[in-house]
């Protein structure tokens, strides 16, 4: 059992900057993939971003490309997305998630846990 926690969600205006952090449990964290996806309200669950086993590999979804990084250290155990120029349209529930496969993967179903997910508003 895999148990995920988000944290560094909050407000913040347009253009701003910020932090998100995945705290993963289990001593197999570096041999798991991991993602970043967001919901909207009245939208569904989207890919954000996804990152490899080693972190060797990223892939992001097309409207934060240059602007989203996702990392991970294996060493804490903990996966992290920056999101720097952030627009209203970022608004969103964000939600890590682990993948038991290491390649990285952009399907919802291909990802085995999640977490709770944290709020990230951005304002005009």
């Amino acid at each position: 059992q895999v148990q995920l926690v988000e944290s560094g969600g909050g407000l913040v205006q347009a253009g701003g900057s910020l932090r998100l952090s995945c705290a993963a449990s289990g001593r197999t964290f570096s041999s798991y993939a991991m993602g970043w996806f967001r919901q909207a309200p009245g939208k569904e669950r989207e890919f954000v971003a996804g990152v490899n086993w080693s972190g060797g590999n990223a892939y992001y979804f097309d409207s934060v490309k240059g602007r989203f990084t996702i990392s991970r250290d294996n060493a804490k155990n903990t996966v992290y997305l920056q999101m720097n120029s952030l627009k209203p349209e970022d608004t969103a529930v964000y939600y890590c998630a682990a993948a038991l496969t290491g390649a990285t993967m952009i399907l919802e179903t291909q990802y085995d846990y999640w977490g709770q997910g944290t709020q990230v508003t951005v304002s005009s």
